[in-house]
């Protein structure tokens, strides 16, 4: 039994809507986009993952009458201070553009020997818009930033992301082994395992 049927996803990425389908798939959640339902992106206008999560999920919830998860990631760099941080999506500006983004991020480290990074995910689910206890769940992925992409998988980062296990990107990785071992894979287990409880 379903802990609520129907959730919207407070994003219009569809490389996100298909990996919350599939890890939402065994509690038998149908997981509909904000965009399927003609609902407007919330501001992110947050320094923080958290904030940004929160602002969504309210947002999406309020707008859809439904529950709502929202998922605020991104790559942090060290030696770039932690950027692009929560500004991944829109490192290269306006319009988004992952292409762009990669540029940017390959060129800032030009000459930079320091390639570790890790993706960084905070997840909020709202059971309604009002809801004074939404559930938080944090997720970390480790590795290092390579110069040329490698893969054909995943979005945003992943072709320049290195796994620092297995040696392959994130763009290598089939889909089940990138669910175990991303951070946001980590994150919705956590989630999860906060929903079963409820159950």
């Amino acid at each position: 039994m379903a802990i609520f049927p129907r959730l919207v996803l407070a994003s219009g990425n569809e490389g996100k809507l298909r990996e919350f389908r599939r890890l939402l798939s065994p509690l038998r959640i149908e997981v509909v986009s904000q965009a399927e339902l003609g609902i407007a992106a919330a501001d992110e206008p947050h320094s923080t993952f958290v904030e940004n999560a929160l602002a969504k999920a309210r947002h999406a919830s309020g707008a859809a009458n439904l529950p709502a998860l929202a998922d605020d990631s991104g790559v942090c760099v060290a030696a770039l201070g932690g950027a692009p941080g929560v500004q991944s999506a829109r490192y290269a500006g306006d319009p988004r553009s992952d292409r762009r983004n990669n540029e940017k991020l390959i060129a800032d480290l030009a000459g930079v020997a320091d390639r570790r990074a890790h993706y960084y995910c905070m997840l909020v689910l709202f059971r309604h818009a009002g809801d004074p206890e939404p559930i938080l769940a944090e997720g970390r992925w480790d590795g290092t930033i390579i110069d040329r992409a490698r893969g054909q998988g995943g979005f945003g980062y992943d072709p320049f992301f290195l796994d620092a296990d297995t040696g392959l990107t994130g763009a290598e990785l089939p889909l089940a082994q990138k669910n175990e071992r991303s951070h946001r894979g980590r994150a919705m287990r956590a989630l999860i395992a906060r929903l079963a409880a409820e159950a």
